[in-house]
């Protein structure tokens, strides 16, 4: 029989699913080839991503906007308690209240977005990839979907480069350029000629590792949470081409459903994380050393 005649093997399932809707800047279809490419983006993570952060800052639109000084409905007031969440966590960390102003709404809007992003790994993981099978190609696309922004580290990592670039803005703002750069050479390991070329090098790899590390963790979590789901769904697949696969459709249920359970803290719990380093790093970077 024909290769079409039959469905993809495991290993192509997961591959069709795991490779993203790449373009180039002349907006053609590509495919990457080497770890790191910058003549290429993610098209699908791009979209969802803008989507999804449209979305919520909407949803937070509409709170402040149907804000009441009276008893709050449960819309407000579960806006409210997320946004006194973040408020003090914000002055534990950035005892500045002038730069509060600023960070404890971009730590809202961070936790929300990210939130928002992860929890599209809850979607069923054939659902919008299935519809694109058959749109994609009529409009001229690859049949390639990835709904999950953060289970790419192209996202991961510009959001962690972005929260660095508030660090660094914040740096010079609290302590100008020059003290800034004095304490560039001057920390960790103290303010004498023979030691600036080291605290310049601790501090650049400081800088390095907390941003690298600050997109990986979110990465990491969300495309294992993903590549669990894809599993899954193999379970299920298997059962519906078995005859005899009862035991894979009993553990495709009971998978899935505490995966599911488990998957939503996970989300929850990686936004959080994301959120508080974002406060810790621009808080650091209004201590001086």
């Amino acid at each position: 029989m024909s290769a079409e005649a039959h469905g993809p093997s495991a290993g192509e399932y997961i591959q069709h699913h795991l490779q993203h809707l790449q373009k180039d800047f002349s907006f053609q279809s590509v495919k990457q080839t080497s770890i790191v490419d910058f003549s290429l983006f993610n098209f699908d993570s791009l979209f969802f991503s803008v989507v999804l952060g449209a979305l919520g800052c909407l949803v937070l639109w509409m709170a402040a906007r149907k804000a009441t000084s009276g008893v709050p409905g449960r819309f407000q007031a579960a806006v409210e308690i997320l946004s006194e969440m973040v408020e003090n966590q914000a002055k534990g960390v950035i005892h500045n209240a002038q730069s509060r102003k600023l960070i404890s709404p971009l730590a809202l809007t961070v936790f929300v977005w990210i939130f928002l992003m992860n929890a599209m790994d809850m979607l069923p993981v054939d659902l919008i990839p299935q519809f694109w099978h058959t749109a994609g190609p009529a409009l001229g696309f690859k049949d390639y979907m990835r709904v999950v922004p953060t289970a790419d580290l192209s996202t991961t990592l510009g959001l962690s480069c972005s929260v660095l670039f508030v660090c660094l803005v914040y740096n010079i703002k609290i302590k100008g350029l020059g003290g800034w750069a004095h304490e560039l050479i001057a920390a960790p390991f103290g303010d004498h000629w023979a030691l600036y070329p080291v605290n310049f090098l601790m501090q650049m790899i400081e800088y390095l590792a907390k941003t690298v590390s600050h997109g990986m963790r979110l990465f990491g979590n969300m495309f294992a949470g993903e590549l669990v789901f894809m599993l899954i769904a193999l379970m299920g697949g298997g059962w519906a081409l078995s005859a005899t696969g009862v035991g894979l459709a009993i553990g495709h249920v009971i998978a899935g459903t505490v995966w599911t359970l488990f998957h939503i803290l996970v989300i929850t719990l990686q936004a959080f994380i994301f959120m508080m380093l974002t406060l810790i790093y621009t808080g650091q970077a209004h201590d001086a050393h």
